[in-house]
């Protein structure tokens, strides 16, 4: 049964571009009050001039539990309470284990795994409050696994079960929980990649339907909104990942495995080449915000 968005207050990290902002502009167009909350201030203040004045901001780093909190307090001032949360914020690094500093692996599975549940953390009390709903943005990468994407791969698996056992923890208390997996989606964040990285785009073109597929942030963030109003608890963009989920065993299994390790022993040595040549661990555009 879907649920309107009209008059909803609806929380959203990582709106500053891509997903999120698309995210935003759709959930107020379908009558939800925003409160943007995100790194790249300039950006949200005008995402939130644009959409109205029903609509708010704030400057937060979803790695910093004092911001997010004064983030949480400031849309309950303003709307006296949060009914949605979207856990958007994410970043992706380039290359492999090897090749990468360990702060860059770490502040990956900072931002898209403890970020998100630092967010869940000080928003829950409203959510809690307003029997509310909170949709947490994994990925096709929580269910499939690809060389230099360690640390990507292992944030969005950590979503989604922080997800799955954050729902029994709250069903009880008329608050629902859920994933959202998108597949490679027309962002910021995947374009530097395809710029960046030559490796990149050839591996992600010789992958097997759906993962090869890349759609648009429109067509994502349409799937995550429908998914909101519908208090999903999963949500697959484009739907047919949900196969692919169903059949992660053999996407992950020792058949896949050997597959992708006899790729792997000309392809790695080239994008550790790459990366090295690049000489930074993130996307020019794309390590603020997903």
């Amino acid at each position: 049964m879907r649920r309107s968005l009209r008059d909803a207050v609806v929380l959203v990290t990582g709106p500053a571009r891509g997903i999120g902002e698309r995210i935003a502009r759709l959930a107020a167009a379908r009558g939800a009050r925003l409160a943007l909350v995100g790194l790249e201030t300039d950006r949200l203040a005008a995402l939130a001039a644009e959409l109205g004045s029903e609509h708010c901001w704030f400057g937060c780093d979803v790695t910093n539990q004092a911001e997010l909190e004064a983030a949480a307090a400031g849309a309950i001032g303003r709307y006296g309470r949060i009914d949605v949360v979207v856990a958007n914020a994410g970043i992706a690094n380039n290359g492999t284990v090897a090749v990468n500093p360990a702060d860059a692996l770490a502040r990956t599975v900072e931002v898209n795994l403890i970020g998100v549940m630092r967010t869940v953390s000080a928003t829950l009390p409203a959510l809690l409050d307003s029997r509310g709903y909170a949709l947490l943005v994994s990925s096709a990468a929580a269910f499939t696994v690809l060389p230099g994407m360690a640390a990507y791969c292992a944030s969005k698996a950590g979503v989604e079960q922080f997800g799955n056992a954050l729902r029994l923890e709250v069903a009880h208390r008329g608050v629902a929980v859920g994933t959202a997996h998108p597949i490679w989606v027309d962002t910021d964040l995947v374009r530097d990649q395809r710029q960046d990285l030559r490796t990149f785009r050839a591996v992600v073109r010789k992958l097997p339907y759906p993962l090869n597929t890349t759609i648009t942030v429109e067509r994502c963030a349409r799937s995550i909104v429908d998914g909101i109003e519908r208090r999903a608890r999963k949500v697959y963009a484009p739907r047919s990942l949900a196969a692919v989920q169903a059949l992660r065993t053999l996407y992950t299994g020792p058949i896949a495995g050997a597959v992708l390790a006899h790729g792997a022993r000309t392809m790695v040595p080239e994008l550790e080449a790459e990366v090295r040549a690049l000489g930074r661990s993130f996307g020019t555009r794309s390590a603020a915000d997903r």
